[in-house]
């Protein structure tokens, strides 16, 4: 690895976690089409701290208060706003780690393929396009329901499938069962975190048998860079999703996924 290396990666990284455009595809394409040499399992596990501190430190107060009230409730067994979402939030990981656990050889693998990527792209990024051009929908995520927190975690659960995108997956289900766009935005966001940590978890485990060696320069840059670009994207994203919609990342998605298959197909 070199230093731009380095931060287009953190960079790409940062601003492709939290918008529905599948950072997945993103850092499995960056390399293949500049010919760099594959950045590592460590620098994967850097870039993902990066992206997991952003998100923690921008939804710091509800954490803070979806923790206590979620503490509460295991003593009193009564549910207010902030505990129900802490458990939506918790529930809905579920599918996605079970998921993740039975299918990781076949995803890392066979599915990683340009091919596949932008299949992923184009047709989900087709289903986001359409629950955001009927949207209606004006509930925020303390008004989840059991069924709808289901539906959001089996959907995140078929985002292990690269081009598919978390976040966009989840934002879409939110939009189909009646959530605003910012609600389903804030809840796609509050996810990543407990998914972000099992991964991570998992990253450092197969780090530890791995005889990678660690540059810490380039770690500690990547999780920097990637931090910051991840923070902003997460506020201006939230600033103007109301106004702009899903319309311009649908436009995106397509166009990747067209041109992926253009040159690799």
């Amino acid at each position: 690895m070199d230093w731009l290396q380095v931060v287009i990666l953190a960079v790409v990284q940062g601003l492709t976690e939290f918008l529905p455009i599948s950072s997945s595809a993103h850092l499995i394409l960056v390399p293949i089409l500049t010919e760099w040499p594959d950045q590592g399992l460590a620098f994967d596990v850097a870039l993902h701290l990066g992206s997991l501190a952003a998100v923690l430190m921008y939804f710091r107060k509800d954490l803070i208060n979806m923790a206590q009230s979620w503490t509460s409730s295991l003593v009193t067994r009564q549910l207010d706003a902030d505990a129900k979402l802490a458990w939506a939030v918790l529930l809905a990981t579920i599918p996605v780690g079970l998921a993740g656990l039975l299918f990781k050889d076949t995803i890392e693998t066979v599915l990683r393929s340009p091919i596949s990527i932008a299949w992923g792209l184009i047709v989900f990024g087709v289903v986001l396009g359409w629950a955001d051009w009927r949207h209606r929908g004006a509930r925020s995520e303390h008004q989840m329901n059991w069924k709808d927190v289901a539906l959001v975690g089996i959907a995140q659960a078929i985002a292990l499938f690269p081009g598919v995108s978390r976040s966009g997956i989840t934002m879409t289900a939110g939009l189909m069962i009646g959530l605003s766009r910012e609600a389903s935005s804030r809840f796609s966001f509050l996810l990543s975190i407990p998914v972000t940590v099992l991964a991570c978890a998992l990253e450092a485990r197969e780090l530890m048998y791995s005889e990678e060696t660690i540059e810490w320069g380039f770690m500690i840059a990547g999780i920097v860079l990637s931090g910051i670009s991840a923070y902003l994207c997460i506020h201006y994203f939230l600033a103007f999703i109301k106004n702009i919609g899903m319309q311009p990342f649908v436009a995106y998605r397509l166009v990747l996924g067209v041109l992926l298959l253009w040159i690799f197909a």
